[in-house]
């Protein structure tokens, strides 16, 4: 169990301040290996204040998302080697 006094990034805080001397760069807020950035949608036109056409970038987005989430879908559902 933790320390009922330590908050919740308190070790990564003490981390950080141990190795602050001889760092190189920064290590406090890298990402994961292997993590990515989710696939962005694109549009033809940019996107305006006075867009009339956001229940097509929305219908848009939608579809990406349904078909991100199809293949998630069969990731997971793929027999094992």
């Amino acid at each position: 169990m933790s320390d009922q006094n330590k908050g919740l990034y308190d070790d990564q805080y003490e981390r950080f301040f141990k190795s602050k001397d001889h760092a190189q760069g920064y290590d406090f807020q890298e990402a994961q290996s292997g993590s990515a950035a989710p696939p962005a949608v694109t549009f033809l036109q940019k996107l305006r204040w006075w867009s009339w056409d956001r229940w097509k970038r929305m219908k848009t987005i939608r579809a990406a998302r349904d078909r991100r989430l199809e293949e998630i879908l069969e990731i997971k559902n793929l027999p094992p080697k």
